[in-house]
């Protein structure tokens, strides 16, 4: 059986009109509301221009199946407005490898469909941490909390589980682990895809900042006034521009101390400062980054803020982190509104959490209670198109709440399990899961094994005298896909661990100390779930997670 027949759908039959061995048009009455274009990943992106009443009305690149289908992604018919639209589509491929364009199976297999089936066939598919309904994901975006909901913005293709395609998708929830799916919020313009950004609130507007992607990288912003459901562009779009190839990802904010908004985002290896009055015209204040830290890659997706009397400045990084591809590092120091100093010595480097698959951590603007929740993309650059998913790929870090500590004279920020964890918190369990917590009570040095009948296991040590706690992966299931995927990670402790609690979700593992001293994200892809535990020096207790 077909994958369009498992689905229930009857394929176009459609007919293109061969224009060379590159290039093909194709008529489509848009009678109903989607047409569902077949992707193979293994395939190049084809350019795919659709065309309503003689102008070209959107732009996109899909992997259109050349000889088998590995799923379908949907193109919505009735935006446009029109009975009958032309796709004009050039694919990249060489023909000589692939054969004949008329042959292709995306004419096939092609159908259309007035629903959109997201129901889930992932096998990895999380329980409880936020993904995407179908498609690629990765920078979470634009987070803010108003009017009881958290609103969540993130780096979307909706054409393929692979990177391109740079949208704003867009999902809501009030407890920071249902989270419901709105429509897209934000989508590539004339002035290039749309990256990463950042989101305020002023007054019952809803501000938009965000890297516009085209030739070169400037900064745009966007306006809502219906509560962060849709955004209208600013028509004096670009607001802010440079030289610099890699100038992204702007987080804004208001300064309560200085009276104004600030602005950061990443301009190479430095940060750039800047403040405004009105949210339109901005000024550059100051950078900060040159001999700070770790520039092993390019730097990106600041945030900064306050807690505790110190300021905070997170910069993330790729590649260059502890253990190869991207991560999170930090500062500590103080702001005046204009300038970033910081605390420690400029080779110092703080990480914000030691697995491989915690990058892109921001922070939610407006949170209540004052609170620090960021959320963090749970994957590496090294190998996040290969991962073995297809449906979608990439999944959210649960809700963590931020805090400060001292150890050895200098500031660390802590990492902890948001509240709403504990509330999601069920049934005592007699084994693992596929979706659980350990708690695990620790008295000097520990081993903990986690395995399934197929001999897959993820083993993790926490050293008492040398204060650390490593985590190793390399037999945890599926590590075929990447070179760079089976690997042991460590961590420093910054003093006696006395509890760790252990969050396991179908594909992904997260240990944090219960006091917020180590954190480490690491993805498994194990082929049945783990179901057998075994705890050396130390006692587990272990809880449903309920969704």
């Amino acid at each position: 059986m077909t994958l369009l027949a498992s689905l229930g759908l009857t394929a176009l039959q459609a007919q293109p009109q061969i224009l060379g061995e590159n290039h093909a048009l194709l008529q489509v009455d848009a009678q109903k509301h989607y047409l569902m274009l077949p992707v193979q990943e293994r395939e190049e992106n084809a350019a795919l221009r659709v065309i309503a009443d003689n102008q070209q009305v959107q732009t996109l690149n899909v992997r259109l199946a050349v000889d088998k289908v590995d799923y379908y992604v949907p193109l919505d018919l009735k935006r446009f407005g029109a009975d009958r639209l032309l796709l004009d589509i050039n694919f990249r491929g060489d023909r000589r490898t692939t054969g004949a364009v008329k042959d292709f199976a995306c004419w096939r297999e092609m159908t259309f469909s007035d629903t959109l089936d997201t129901q889930n066939r992932e096998h990895f598919r999380p329980v409880y941490h936020h993904t995407p309904q179908y498609g690629w994901m990765n920078d979470p975006n634009g987070m803010f909390y108003k009017d009881g909901l958290y609103h969540l913005y993130y780096q979307w293709n909706p054409y393929g589980s692979q990177w391109e395609n740079m949208t704003w998708g867009h999902s809501v929830s009030r407890d920071l682990i249902h989270w419901e799916a709105q429509p897209t919020a934000i989508e590539p313009d004339a002035l290039g895809a749309i990256f990463s950004g950042s989101c305020v609130t002023d007054g019952n507007d809803v501000v938009a900042f965000y890297t516009s992607a085209g030739a070169h990288q400037t900064q745009s912003m966007a306006l809502s006034t219906d509560g962060g459901q849709t955004f209208r562009k600013f028509s004096g779009n670009p607001i802010l521009t440079s030289d610099v190839p890699d100038f992204r990802d702007p987080k804004v904010f208001w300064n309560e101390e200085a009276g104004v908004w600030n602005l950061i985002l990443a301009a190479g290896q430095e940060m750039r400062i800047y403040s405004s009055k009105n949210l339109k015209d901005w000024k550059y204040e100051s950078s900060f980054g040159k001999e700070y830290g770790n520039h092993g890659g390019v730097w990106e997706c600041p945030d900064l803020f306050k807690i505790d009397g110190k300021w905070v400045l997170l910069c993330n990084i790729n590649p260059g982190g502890p253990f190869g591809g991207s991560a999170t590092q930090y500062f500590v120091g103080d702001f005046d509104g204009k300038r970033f100093a910081c605390e420690s010595m400029p080779k110092v480097t703080k990480w914000l959490d030691y697995g491989k698959d915690h990058y892109a951590t921001v922070s939610f603007y407006n949170a209540p209670d004052n609170r620090r929740i960021v959320l963090a993309w749970m994957s590496n650059w090294q190998y996040a198109n290969q991962v073995p998913t297809k449906q979608f790929r990439s999944a959210n870090s649960i809700p963590r709440d931020l805090g400060l500590f001292t150890y050895a004279e200098e500031t660390y920020v802590s990492v902890t399990p948001s509240k709403e964890m504990l509330a999601a918190r069920g049934q005592k369990l007699k084994k693992p899961t596929e979706a659980c917590e350990l708690v695990v009570d620790v008295k000097g040095s520990a081993d903990i094994t986690l395995s399934n009948a197929k001999g897959e296991a993820v083993t993790m040590h926490y050293d008492a005298q040398k204060q650390t706690f490593a985590l190793d992966r390399t037999k945890s299931g599926d590590v075929s896909f990447s070179e760079a995927f089976p690997c042991v990670t460590t961590a420093p402790t910054y003093g006696a661990v006395r509890q760790l609690r252990i969050f396991i979700d179908r594909c992904s593992i997260e240990v944090f100390d219960a006091e917020g001293r180590m954190a480490m994200t690491s993805l498994v892809f194990p082929s049945v779930p783990y179901d057998a535990l075994k705890v050396k020096g130390g006692k587990a207790v272990v809880y449903e997670v309920k969704n």
